[in-house]
C-alpha cells in the first residue's frame, strides 16, 4: 500500500499568539509551531495502516524551510519519505493550498505510481478551513470520505466511520481515496530517540510550488478578544469569615 499524509506547520495549540504592529502576520520570535492535532491522527493512521498491510508513506506538507522540523517527526514515528513544498512563509489560502498540492501529487504519481490513499486532518488547528483535503480529492477526481474516526481497509475497499448524533455513520468506497480524519481516531505515538535519530539521516524532497493565487485576500489578522473576570478581596484571615458567610447566604448556597 501507498500511503500520502498531508500535514501542516501551525502554532503550539493553546499558545499566546501576538500579532506584528501591522497586523498581518503572527509574530513567531517567542512561538513554538507543531503538526494539528488532528494531522498527527493522520500520520499515526498511516503509520498503523503501513505496519499492518506493509507498503510505505509519504509525508507532504506546503511551508517554510522550518516546516522540515514537522516532516523529521512524521519520519521519526514511521513515516519512510518526506516532501516540502517550500514557500517564503507568507499564507497559502486554500484555494491555493490545494493547487499546490494536487501539482505535487501529479508529479509524483507520474513518476512513482497512484497512491492509493490519502490522508488529511479534518482541518488545520490555525486556519480551520475544512477545505483543503475536499479539493484536493476534488482535482483528482476522487472519492472523500471526511470527520472520519474508525478506518479500516480490506481487499482494496475502504470501510470509514464518523460519529452522528450518539450513532456512526459508515461510508464504504474503493481505493484510491481521499479521507479526513478527526483527533481520536487513534491515541499518536511519542517518538523514540532511535526514530528521531534516524529521521534525521532521512532525505527530505524539496520542490518550489508555483504561487497560484486563490482569490482571497488577507486584509489582516485580529486575535478574539481575551474574557475579563473580576475578583473580590472579601479579606484575610477571620477578618473576612462574617463576609464570607454574607456571601454564601446571597447565592443560596446557606440558609
Amino acid at each position: 500500500m501507498n500511503i500520502l499524509v498531508c500535514i501542516k506547520r501551525v502554532p503550539e495549540t493553546g499558545a499566546r499568539i501576538n500579532l506584528t504592529d501591522d497586523g498581518r502576520a503572527i509574530d513567531t520570535r517567542y512561538l513554538g509551531f507543531t503538526v494539528s492535532p488532528h494531522e498527527e491522527c493522520a500520520v499515526e493512521e498511516a503509520v498503523r495502516l503501513i505496519e499492518k498491510q506493509g507498503g510505505q508513506a509519504t509525508a507532504l506538507t506546503l511551508g517554510p524551510d522550518e516546516a522540515e522540523e514537522q516532516l523529521r517527526a512524521a519520519m521519526s514515528i514511521g513515516v519512510d519519505n518526506a516532501i516540502l513544498l517550500a514557500t517564503d512563509g507568507r499564507e497559502w489560502d486554500p484555494v491555493a493550498t490545494a493547487q499546490a498540492l494536487v501539482d505535487a501529487i501529479r508529479d509524483r504519481e507520474a513518476e512513482q505510481g497512484p497512491f492509493d490513499l490519502i490522508l488529511f486532518g479534518n482541518e488545520s488547528a490555525d486556519a480551520g478551513g475544512y477545505q483543503v483535503g475536499v479539493r484536493v480529492a476534488h482535482a483528482l477526481g476522487r472519492p472523500c470520505i471526511t470527520g472520519v474516526k474508525q478506518l479500516s481497509i480490506e481487499d482494496g475497499r475502504v470501510e470509514a466511520r464518523r460519529e452522528a448524533g450518539g450513532g456512526w455513520e459508515v461510508y464504504e468506497t474503493s481505493l484510491p481515496a481521499v479521507i479526513t480524519v478527526k483527533e481520536g481516531i487513534n491515541l499518536p505515538r511519542y517518538p523514540s530517540l532511535p526514530g528521531r535519530l534516524r529521521a534525521k539521516k532521512k532525505p527530505i524532497t524539496r520542490l518550489e510550488p508555483t504561487w497560484f493565487d486563490g482569490g482571497l485576500e488577507m486584509i489582516r489578522m485580529k486575535t478574539p478578544v481575551e474574557e475579563e473576570s473580576q475578583v473580590t478581596i472579601l479579606g484575610h484571615g477571620p477578618e473576612a469569615a462574617d463576609k464570607a458567610v454574607a456571601l454564601f447566604k446571597e447565592l443560596g448556597v446557606l440558609s
